[in-house]
């Protein structure tokens, strides 16, 4: 009877004993099915497959990371997802499934592979920690005097830099993105057919075309009538900041402004004339050949980024040297060129109008920004007609003959570059200032204005009223010089200006 009560349990416990043994088998299987299935989606090849953008496996190869002198390979999830045990499958996951959906669902000729290329952007698929997983040592006896230099900023910062923000072309290789001194940067100049030999004479207040003598470079300037107009954003204006008011009424007397922003070949001919090659900025420097102009040390890296030069928007300067390039132009030309003021740029951009462009439109209809105008996009018919901005500029400057002018003939005031102006910023300017002829902003301050948006910029940042300043700490954070350059901005590519002229007394007297 005992015998078989024991046998009659085990007859009964076999069945829960297969089910046991065949849920391991099934998991130890799906474990390594899951295994084999998460390796083979990390190889390069697998990675390739999908990403098809132009030259990401080719520029992989060019670049350090696969072409050294160790034939160590870094492979594609080395960088673009975290490193094993620290957050390893969330981020494949995540990025997996956004692939997986782009691949899907989206034409990869339409996406924009140059806006991906930028830091903003790149900061969301290279990992940090991923960075130092490999690079333990910060600090090795190959590493440069300015490369300590970073470095140590980098330990000891509070808030230091991203990896990439210095080594951006490491991964995918751009000539354009080297992080080194460029010496040869604006030496080498194309043969000119014509060398002016003095700067236009005006005789009257109109439009003119400036030459600059020894050069063949010439700039065109529009002639603005003085005026009264309102100045700032009105409370009901769709999208306005705080620092666009209070509306205040102000008068302007008359003045001449570029139709353009100064652009490479005019910024070329102002370094060429006055920099010195092997300075830096710890050095003390004495006048060269222009008056007592002494011009830009070497830029770091490619200051036009590899988009060319010639008639696009100069770049990457800071207000030091914008500002020191009006003076080598007024000793050049004997007129009185200088950075435009907050409220002459206004003036200009908006060409007569109060709307919140000089064109028709309203910036609610223009963002692209929320959740709804990521999936339908928005009306950009007009807006785009008139302004380089992030949704029309594949994420770089524009020459001018891209968009039409504003009712004074001024081309790109409302984007493409960012614009230097005169004045300090301050947020309550507009409630603390109370000169209401020609007013040149606070007497003091930290940084200031810039105006007019960019290349990089939402519809809302390119209404006329809409105001920003420079960043000089974050625009420099990773120039490795101590002291750091006050000639280039070595983390700003979308800021440049353009010049304002004076005209004297006996000129606007013939108009």
């Amino acid at each position: 009877m005992r015998n078989r009560l024991i046998s009659s349990r085990l007859n009964k416990r076999r069945p829960l004993r297969w089910i046991f043994t065949g849920g391991i088998i099934t998991c130890a299987l799906f474990l390594i099915a899951a295994k084999k299935v998460i390796s083979w989606t990390s190889t390069d090849k697998y990675c390739m497959s999908c990403h098809i953008h132009p030259h990401a496996e080719q520029t992989w190869r060019l670049g350090t990371h696969y072409n050294n002198s160790s034939g160590v390979v870094t492979h594609c999830v080395e960088c673009h997802l975290a490193p094993k045990g620290k957050g390893y499958l969330y981020t494949k996951a995540k990025h997996g499934l956004k692939d997986l959906y782009g691949y899907l669902f989206k034409d990869s000729a339409d996406i924009n592979w140059e806006s991906k290329k930028l830091i903003e952007n790149a900061k969301k698929f290279v990992y940090e920690e991923s960075c130092l997983e490999c690079h333990q040592n910060l600090f090795p006896v190959t590493l440069s005097k300015e490369g300590s230099d970073a470095h140590l900023f980098y330990t000891l910062s509070s808030d230091p830099p991203r990896c990439i923000n210095c080594h951006l072309g490491v991964g995918h290789f751009d000539r354009s993105l080297i992080h080194a001194r460029d010496t040869s940067f604006g030496v080498t100049k194309s043969a000119e057919a014509v060398v002016f030999t003095e700067p236009a004479k005006v005789e009257k207040f109109e439009n003119f075309t400036e030459k600059i003598p020894g050069t063949g470079v010439s700039f065109r300037m529009i002639a603005v009538e003085g005026g009264t107009f309102r100045m700032g954003s009105p409370d009901n204006e769709p999208l306005r900041e705080p620092d666009e008011g209070p509306v205040r009424e102000v008068s302007l007397s008359p003045f001449w402004i570029g139709e353009v922003e100064v652009t490479w070949d005019e910024y070329l001919a102002f370094f060429r004339e006055t920099s010195s090659q092997g300075r830096t900025e710890g050095q003390v420097v004495t006048s060269r050949k222009v008056d007592a102009v002494s011009g830009p040390t070497p830029p770091w890296g490619a200051p036009d980024q590899g988009w060319g030069k010639g008639s696009r928007p100069a770049i990457t300067m800071t207000w030091h040297a914008a500002n020191v390039y009006c003076r080598w132009l007024s000793m050049k030309t004997g007129k009185k060129y200088r950075l435009p003021t907050e409220a002459e740029w206004e003036y200009a951009c908006r060409g007569g109008t109060q709307t919140p462009y000089f064109f028709e439109g309203d910036p609610k209809k223009f963002t692209s920004e929320g959740f709804f105008k990521k999936i339908f996009r928005p009306d950009t018919s007009n807006i785009a007609s008139y302004v380089v901005y992030k949704v029309n500029s594949s994420s770089r400057t524009a020459p001018p003959g891209q968009v039409k002018p504003n009712p004074l003939g001024i081309k790109n005031m409302s984007g493409n570059v960012a614009e230097f102006c005169s004045d300090y910023y301050s947020e309550s300017a507009y409630a603390a200032d109370s000169v209401r002829v020609d007013p040149r902003g606070p007497s003091e301050g930290q940084e200031r204005v810039i105006r007019g948006g960019s290349f990089k910029s939402d519809a809302r940042d390119v209404r006329s009223a809409a105001r920003d300043h420079t960043k000089t700490k974050a625009w420099l954070t990773t120039d490795p010089q101590m002291p750091k350059s006050i000639w280039w901005y070595s983390d700003c590519i979308d800021v440049g200006f353009r010049v304002v002229c004076e005209p004297d007394s006996q000129i606007l007297t013939k108009k």
